[in-house]
């Protein structure tokens, strides 16, 4: 087995996101920097799951550090069968070019109902010309 196989046979669910700066947005004069970001939640379980809350750690550049908690995620609590996938984008706003996120989601388990504590790792953004 994979070290990532052993990952999904321990944790059910996983967790890939893809950030992206959105220039056409952001305005540097006015240090506001605009980044999207795609997660895509991976159900490893036999079970349906469905994500119910998150949770996000989001640091920038200043040091200024923004938690951010709510129900499901873009105004849905979706559920997620057996080996399927949910995949949403949304954005986060900056006041320089570089931040870090990371969080959890807490999801749980439709046929058990026991919760399930999603870690996503902490993942850069960074706008043009910055070291990645």
């Amino acid at each position: 087995m994979t070290d990532s196989s052993q990952e999904a046979a321990m944790m059910p669910l996983s967790v890939d996101v893809e950030p992206a700066f959105r220039a056409e947005e952001s305005d540097e004069a006015e240090d506001r920097y605009v980044f999207s970001y795609t997660v895509t939640v991976h159900n490893h379980s036999s079970h349906s799951v469905q994500l119910l809350a998150r949770h996000w750690k989001i640091t920038q550049s200043s040091g200024k550090v923004q938690e951010v908690r709510g129900k499901g995620v873009v105004g849905k609590q979706p559920m997620i069968g057996p080996g399927q996938t949910f995949s949403y984008t949304s954005r986060a706003v900056l006041d320089g070019p570089v931040g870090v996120m990371e969080g959890d989601y807490t999801c749980v388990d439709a046929a058990t109902q026991r919760h399930i504590e999603v870690p996503i790792a902490p993942f850069r953004l960074a706008g043009p010309h910055q070291v990645h």
